[in-house]
């Protein structure tokens, strides 16, 4: 996760302006070609659209807008070991009119580094980069009134980072390796294959019908919401704002909330671990866990589970009650405390909740 200032983040730009020749008013539009196994797009304010491509290279139209949209250049070329596409400011002041916030109330403060890029190496999360300097975007006011607004096609196999500062980034029906990062956006995936990594320091992320090894959905401040996920590792993560999910098949699945609740109506998992530091849990699965372990900081638990559950259960509550629709052998009750054995005990479950009643139910 990231850190903001005025949207939990950091970005600069530099840039440098290379002449452009174009209508003073209105769109443009480019494309570029970026070869390479692993390619990482970066642009600070706009629109970004991911898309299967075909061919063996990764495919970039560019789309300028905003009456300074002549003053945006476009470079391209090898950073750090990678094919890069940088979209370059030329002003530490930046005018975002097509967002769909209208009150043009808002602003979000990054840090760029020299050569327009961000991320990956800061010593800390809310650390500056080195060499970086600060560009504010803001709704209304003084600055440069310009923006990009990218659709990349990118090939199967390939591994493709976006990041973008401010605007709404999409992905949709790719075969690749994808890692969609941005400061204050809302993120959303549609029938994504491949490993999928999506962070966002304030907006809300979506994501339906994505499969991969390894899923990752993460917001400092915005809902994050998951339907139709399959794979191994699936990771969802929240400092403010609920987690819901429907139909996740994951070997692991693991939900972190700081403030707000989470809700899963239809989950299958052999570890699961659930974490809420303020708000509710109701957690329904179609198997029995090899591995559960909940802790509510500060609300009820309620997990529903198939008729047949083996483990060995560990309940706690500060208050609240403990009810369980599954027979336990008890091997130890006191009020708010309950440790015993449903089925054989082959699993191990452990909950916890801070305040509030914890309840085991049947689907």
């Amino acid at each position: 996760m990231h850190a903001v200032l005025c949207s939990r983040y950091h970005i600069t730009g530099l840039v440098t302006a290379l002449a452009v020749v174009a209508a003073p008013s209105g769109a443009q539009t480019e494309r570029k070609t970026l070869s390479g196994s692993s390619v990482a797009i970066y642009n600070i304010v706009g629109r970004v659209e991911v898309l299967p491509g075909s061919g063996s290279d990764v495919e970039v139209e560019i789309e300028r807008a905003g009456s300074d949209a002549r003053k945006l250049t476009v470079e391209v070329g090898e950073v750090r070991g990678r094919n890069t596409l940088r979209i370059i400011y030329p002003d530490a002041d930046i005018v975002y009119r097509d967002r769909n916030d209208h009150s043009g109330s808002w602003n979000t403060t990054l840090s760029v580094r020299s050569d327009g890029t961000w991320g990956g190496d800061r010593s800390d999360r809310g650390g500056w980069f080195s060499g970086g300097h600060r560009v504010k975007v803001k709704g209304s006011g003084s600055g440069t009134e310009a923006w990009a607004n990218l659709r990349i096609l990118v090939p199967a196999g390939k591994h493709l980072d976006v990041s973008l500062g401010v605007g709404e980034l999409s992905a949709s029906r790719t075969s690749a390796d994808l890692r969609l990062d941005a400061a204050s956006a809302h993120i959303s995936a549609t029938g994504t294959k491949g490993n999928l990594t999506i962070d966002a320091g304030s907006g809300g992320v979506e994501v339906r019908d994505a499969t991969g090894d390894d899923i990752s959905l993460e917001t400092g401040s915005g809902g994050v919401t998951a339907t139709g996920i399959t794979g191994k590792r699936c990771k969802l993560d929240t400092g403010s704002g609920g987690l819901t999910g429907d139909g996740i098949d994951c070997d692991e699945i693991s939900m972190d909330v700081g403030s707000g609740s989470i809700g899963v109506r239809d989950a299958k998992a052999n570890r699961v671990k659930l974490d809420a530091g303020s708000g509710g849990i109701r957690f329904a699965l179609r198997n029995s866990p090899k591995y559960l372990d909940v802790n509510a900081g500060s609300g009820g638990v309620t997990i529903s589970l198939p008729a047949i559950v083996n483990a060995e259960i560990d309940i706690e509550t500060g208050s609240g009650s403990i009810e369980s629709d599954f027979p336990v052998e008890v091997n130890r009750m006191e009020r708010h405390h309950l440790r015993g054995k449903v089925g054989d005990g082959s699993g191990r479950f452990r909950i916890e909740s801070g305040s509030g009643s914890v309840r085991l139910r049947k689907n």
